[in-house]
């Protein structure tokens, strides 16, 4: 089986996962206590618009129809609108307004994880039982252990009273004035001003959010450098004179990286959810925010095409990962490999 074939063969088998996926969401919102009609109507509703409002709707329907309804308008990429938040406002305009500050977010937490948690993790890994090496696995075990939501109230904490902490120095003041909470300005990422701006409104959260996935990595990555150092095929390439250089970039480096892909496009997923809290805590009104406030007031088509988006998100990169995995590891796809 060549390569591609593999790659193919794992984005056949990816339909049946967004399906089931899909399914279970269904359900889920179907049978859990989410009610649109009750939070349409409020604490001092009329009960009897109740079953007018519930037909209007369509919850009235048989469970199969809405099932039938739901997988259809999934899958073809009708989302609907929402009926509780913003009534007749169409999900694709709430993920467009939303989604950026998330995109915001993601992109550099998982830069820090990317860019600090691997070399660390790698640097550690060929200085074993050094300085160093105890510094950097015991800062991987801290950062891996503290929870987002806990640091995040902490950091914010800290951050808005940076004067009392850091002798004088205030964040909220640096370079520009900028709150610790609020949603990132993302009007004019193309001037340097306004990227920084929006650079230092989301360092923190986005610290926060990282700070997990680079204690993980840099724990993971070090421990595949030291497996890897102490292999045969590293032996057998010493012993040929192969140069000190060559052998850290062409072979331990790449051969490190195989056990990192599964974890680092895993954790995508976990800095996604993540960020529900993150967002909720630095007020960062991002898709985070808006999946917690759907679940809140009830607003099930919300909620449903959302979790849809996050379902599809993961299919997406898990394919992602097999084609890296195809890329750094020339043996996958041979002879019925991983």
């Amino acid at each position: 089986m060549s390569r591609w074939q593999y790659f193919a063969k794992r984005v056949l088998l990816s339909v049946p996962v967004l399906l089931f996926g899909a399914s279970i969401t269904f359900l889920v919102i179907r049978a859990g206590p989410l009610d649109p009609v009750s939070a349409i109507l409020g604490p001092q509703g009329d009960p009897q618009a109740y079953n007018a409002i519930r037909d209007q709707l369509g919850l009235d329907q048989p469970l199969w129809q809405q099932y039938i309804d739901y997988m259809v308008n999934m899958f073809t990429l009708n989302l609907g609108e929402s009926w509780v938040l913003q009534p007749d406002t169409s999900v694709y305009s709430l993920v467009v307004s939303y989604a950026p500050r998330t995109i915001w977010l993601g992109f550099w937490a998982v830069l820090i994880a990317i860019f600090v948690g691997i070399p660390l993790g790698f640097y550690a890994g060929l200085n074993p039982n050094t300085f160093s090496d105890y510094i950097a696995s015991f800062g991987g075990i801290v950062w891996r252990a503290m929870p987002n939501f806990w640091l995040a109230v902490i950091l914010m904490s800290v951050l808005s009273q940076s004067e009392k902490f850091f002798f004088g120095f205030n964040w909220e003041g640096f370079l520009y004035a900028t709150n610790v909470t609020g949603p990132p300005p993302l009007g004019d990422l193309t001037s340097v001003d306004g990227f920084l701006k929006a650079l230092k409104k989301i360092a923190p959260a986005a610290l926060v959010l990282g700070s997990a996935s680079m204690g993980n990595e840099m724990r993971i990555g070090r421990t595949a450098v030291l497996e890897t150092v102490n292999s045969n095929f590293i032996e057998t390439a010493r012993a040929k004179g192969v140069p000190p250089r060559s052998l850290v970039w062409k072979h331990i480096f790449r051969n490190a990286l195989i056990p990192l892909v599964p974890i680092i496009t895993g954790e995508a997923f976990i800095l996604l959810g993540g960020s529900v809290l993150v967002e909720s805590v630095f007020d960062i009104s991002g898709i985070g925010y808006l999946f917690f406030q759907a679940i809140k007031n009830g607003d099930m088509p919300l909620v449903g095409s959302l979790m849809f988006i996050f379902i599809l998100l993961v299919v997406l990169i898990n394919i992602m990962q097999d084609f890296l995995y195809t890329i750094i590891d020339p043996r996958v796809g041979y002879d019925g490999g991983a």
